[in-house]
């Protein structure tokens, strides 16, 4: 049993991009939606459906590829925080990924935002993942 929600949702929508998949399907949980609906605003993602099953609520995720070798947009996604070792970033240090071509997903006080986002308020958090 993996106690991890984040990297469970990053490992599933991989693993599914990697077998060119259309759809992945991933256990609903507060911290889950957040980065699932933070990917469908950037774009890496086509779209998001939720569902009950057997008492247990899931995301059906629609993953988004481009050209006609189904090419996905979520080219490498990089652990940056993990269970065993979290780490923060001040606003002057969060990282440009790939010269703003990607994102880094940051936990603050706000919620769930993107790199972008926390600049743009000034708050720092933690790292969980980028994601170009």
């Amino acid at each position: 049993m993996n106690n991890d929600a984040i990297s469970t949702t990053v490992t599933s929508t991989r693993n599914a991009n990697t077998k060119r998949k259309a759809m992945t399907r991933i256990p609903a949980t507060k911290m889950t939606r957040g980065i699932v609906q933070i990917l469908l605003e950037e774009g890496f993602l086509k779209s998001v459906t939720e569902h009950g099953e057997n008492g247990k609520n899931f995301l059906d995720v629609r993953l988004r590829y481009f050209g006609k070798g189904k090419e996905p947009y979520v080219a490498a996604i990089k652990y940056i925080s993990k269970p065993g070792l979290r780490i923060y970033s001040d606003r002057r240090r969060i990282p440009k990924i790939l010269g703003g071509m990607g994102i880094a997903i940051l936990s603050t006080s706000c919620g769930l935002i993107t790199d972008r986002e926390a600049r743009r308020r000034k708050t720092g958090g933690e790292i969980l993942r980028h994601i170009w």
